[in-house]
């Protein structure tokens, strides 16, 4: 496959005791672009609406992250979004790649945004949509999340909750999601490595409320990293109230709410995400 005459590339990068697929396209300053958790879930499933768009103008990153695809399995339970951090870092360290632009949707925003706090020198800037991790300790979670936390648990996978939770919390208009995508998602999460110790569960134990809501740690209101936050207005699985939560306490923090949207900003909307997103990250490359 050839996106205007640029090839995608597909690899395992292998670090530590780590093993990441990483796909790869365009040239230009890196962007590391992460995808959310849900079951099934991959890098290039979560942005095929978006390579194209943006290996025009930079060096697209779509990694499976630990724990998904066809990258290695297992992720810390006691702070999930730090092991998920330690591992992209590591990633760009295996690619030789100093500092990149991260672009991060749900568990993947997460993610993105605790590399920025962790090693703010790597990050040159954040886009992300509708982000994990905020205000997560202060509010029950939401059906969708519960949907999410939940899917490996009692009768185990099926097809029929992976439909309901992509059509009628994922997304805001369901009947758009094809069919094959639905699919997919359902034979990914049949990965026996991943029903064996699924990515995404609730905390172990007593959880440490600072490594489960960025709204806790206090680097975030030190954080001066470039930021654009996206948000579907009708996201059932984050609360919307989210991307206020970051702009209040972030000192460079741009918020914009899509209207008619649910949890995937970058496929519901993808082309305004692309435009604005472009944009953005150019304006902020170095």
């Amino acid at each position: 496959m050839t996106i205007n005459k640029l090839a995608l590339t597909s690899r395992i990068v292998e670090f530590d005791d780590r093993s990441i697929h990483l796909t790869e396209c365009g040239e230009g300053f890196p962007v590391l672009m992460l995808h959310g958790g849900g079951a099934g879930a991959s890098g290039m499933s979560n942005y095929s609406r978006n390579v194209e768009a943006l290996a025009q103008h930079f060096r697209v990153l779509v990694p499976d992250m630990q724990g998904y695809g066809r990258s290695s399995k297992g992720v810390d339970r006691a702070d999930p979004f730090g092991d998920l951090s330690s591992a992209m870092l590591g990633l760009l360290d295996a690619l030789d790649i100093p500092t990149a632009h991260v672009v991060g949707n749900s568990l993947g925003g997460a993610c993105a945004l605790r590399m920025a706090l962790d090693c703010p020198e790597r990050v040159t800037s954040l886009v992300l949509m509708g982000p994990g991790g905020v205000n997560t300790t202060r509010s029950v979670p939401t059906p969708g999340l519960r949907l999410l936390l939940n899917y490996y648990k009692g009768s185990g996978p099926s097809k029929e909750k992976l439909e309901r939770f992509i059509r009628d919390y994922l997304v805001y208009d369901g009947s758009l999601v094809p069919d094959e995508v639905i699919e997919r998602r359902y034979q990914d999460s049949l990965d026996p490595e991943v029903v064996a110790s699924p990515p995404l569960q609730g905390p172990k134990g007593i959880p440490n409320f600072k490594k489960y809501d960025f709204t806790r740690d206090s680097r975030l209101q030190r954080c001066e990293t470039p930021c654009l936050v996206l948000w579907g207005a009708e996201d059932k699985v984050n609360r919307p109230s989210g991307g206020q939560a970051l702009q209040k306490r972030m000192p460079n923090c741009d918020l914009y709410l899509f209207s008619n949207t649910g949890h995937w900003v970058q496929w519901e909307r993808a082309v305004e995400f692309n435009a604005c997103t472009i944009g953005f990250l150019q304006s902020h490359t170095l």
